[in-house]
């Protein structure tokens, strides 16, 4: 993926996600960590957002996760806050406390420190759940760039994962 992802690019993919939520009168969540609210904001500038934009939730910390999404403090310890079963539980999460029928939670590591040989910079988790299904669709990226274009990145992942789970 292109690390100069434009706003032109962004806007784009936020009115097609918007189109595909309309057409299946669906509402859609964010639970977001490393993109610190993009991906709600991308969406929300998107004119007539409210018919199909539920609510965004920005949980940088674990004590955030834990307190708004309901992530277990166990697997953040055991895990870590950038890992599959964390960013499960985030999706989860923002079904469980919104009226959505499908969210999109985020959690990586955007640089420019913080990673690990295990955990490196770039490395971004991504998960797409639908309200009553148990199948809560992951993927991880390790995308190139600075903190900003790793963070695009993800915005970009983010919104075609929930066109591809609205395709299906």
């Amino acid at each position: 993926m292109s690390t100069d992802i434009s706003n032109k690019v962004l806007t784009q993919l936020a009115n097609e996600t918007g189109q595909a939520l309309l057409a299946k009168e669906w509402m859609l969540a964010t639970a977001e960590s490393c993109t610190g609210g993009w991906v709600a904001k991308t969406l929300t500038d998107v004119v007539g957002s409210s018919a199909w934009f539920e609510r965004g939730f920005v949980t940088y910390t674990n004590i955030a996760k834990q307190e708004m999404l309901g992530v277990n403090a166990t697997v953040i310890d055991k895990h870590g806050a950038v890992s599959e079963l964390t960013v499960r539980e985030m999706a989860r999460g923002a079904l469980k406390n919104s009226h959505a029928h499908i969210s999109l939670a985020i959690t990586g590591i955007a640089g420019p420190g913080g990673g690990s040989e295990a955990k490196p910079v770039g490395l971004v988790w991504f998960a797409w759940a639908i309200r009553d299904d148990d199948n809560i669709r992951c993927e991880n990226h390790i995308f190139e760039g600075d903190r900003e274009a790793i963070r695009r990145q993800a915005v970009v992942t983010a919104l075609e994962g929930v066109k591809a789970c609205l395709a299906e």
